[in-house]
């Protein structure tokens, strides 16, 4: 299979998205490093695959790579101290660089590293699950969760590079890939009725990890997302499209937090929220019951859940909901659905309905089950 790349055009601070197999053996992934010192985060899970090889092609040593242990739990201020400490300790210099191999959690943890060491580093983005290379690699989010609410503590800093291989899904956990399918199945619902009409066609593909459609997954929803982030890189314009890519993410958030980021993965977190995003669409009048209803099959069909845990209030989800940081003025603001393709962020919707959707799915009874059958 050939690598494909796309470009991500920031102006100066543009960088290449390779997609294929066998990028983390291959040294020409590794082109912008060269002549430069270069460091290495991931976690123990990664490392037991991916390591040896990442670090064979950099002619890097074994002690210029720090191993985590693996979870949402490392995405943290405390963590993100150690790793600092770690940098420190190494005496990086100014024009080094970090790389971080794994998945989201790893990605965010070294890439808000990589923005604070000695006011800013380059780093590069070597995803190893399905919801990194189609998501949370690109765009320059990095972030820290806190007991009060997830990724309050952040910054954008983009990579210099983003190498997804495909050969590293293979060794992805079953249930990991379907969390990665949330974000994919997003970008339909948000940018792009076609994608999502083909993800309905292709999905027993996609999940068999056929390279063809996997590749073109990836592909397809980084660029979107390339797009998207070319136009408003930093969120900064009001209601502008990056805060678009938070479709399912209000709710999912609050789940996240009520779990204590420990019992559910961020993508089926975000396929709840999305199944309650879309429901609150349909009780505004804004999609039609036909697309509430293809929306909720689909995320079904991969395994994800389509209500949130069992415990949670329409109350208390409210209240965690207010911690976003969409929230502005005060006020709440959602991404909705106007059709499968369409999406918008808005403060105008009725709070009747909102907790209409708050009640029907905190009642929906047990969510969590398909945690331990995927």
């Amino acid at each position: 299979m050939s690598t494909r790349i796309l470009n991500l055009e920031l102006g100066a601070r543009s960088y290449p998205i390779r997609i294929g197999s066998g990028l983390l053996r291959d040294p020409v992934s590794y082109q912008l490093l060269r002549g430069r010192r270069a460091m290495l985060v991931t976690d123990e899970n990664v490392a037991q695959h991916h390591l040896d090889s990442v670090l064979h092609a950099l002619k890097l040593p074994r002690d210029q790579a720090l191993v985590l242990k693996a979870g949402e739990s490392q995405k943290s201020w405390e963590q993100a101290g150690e790793v600092l400490d770690w940098m420190l300790a190494s005496r990086l210099s100014r024009d080094g660089a970090l790389i971080a191999l794994g998945g989201g959690v790893i990605g965010d943890l070294a890439g808000f590293c990589a923005s604070l060491y000695q006011r800013g580093i380059d780093f590069v983005q070597l995803p190893t699950t399905l919801l990194a290379q189609v998501d949370s690699s690109v765009g320059g989010k990095t972030a820290v969760n806190h007991p009060r609410g997830k990724n309050l503590i952040g910054a954008f800093h983009q990579p210099i590079a983003v190498v997804a291989d495909t050969d590293t899904l293979a060794t992805l956990p079953p249930r990991e890939l379907r969390a990665g399918l949330a974000e994919v199945i997003k970008y339909g619902l948000l940018a792009d009725p076609i994608l999502f009409g083909w993800l309905e066609k292709n999905l027993d593909r996609i999940l068999a990890l056929e390279s063809q459609f996997i590749a073109e997954t990836i592909e397809r929803c980084c660029a979107i997302k390339a797009r998207i982030v070319g136009l408003d890189e930093r969120e900064s314009v009001s209601g502008g499209p990056r805060a678009l890519l938070n479709l399912g993410h209000t709710f999912g958030h609050a789940i996240e937090t009520f779990t204590g980021y420990s019992e559910w993965l961020h993508g089926e977190a975000v396929a709840a929220g999305m199944c309650m995003a879309a429901d609150l669409s349909h009780r505004m009048g804004w999609i039609k019951a036909v697309e509430l209803e293809r929306a909720t099959r689909l995320l079904g069909r991969v395994g994800l859940p389509t209500s949130p845990p069992d415990g949670m209030t329409p109350e208390g989800f409210r209240d965690l909901m207010g911690l976003d940081k969409k929230v502005k003025g005060g006020k709440l603001r959602l991404v909705l659905l106007r059709s499968i393709g369409e999406a918008v962020l808005t403060a105008d919707f009725d709070e009747g309905a909102l907790h209409a959707t708050l009640e029907k799915f905190c009642n929906a009874g047990p969510a969590h089950a398909f945690a331990v059958s995927i």
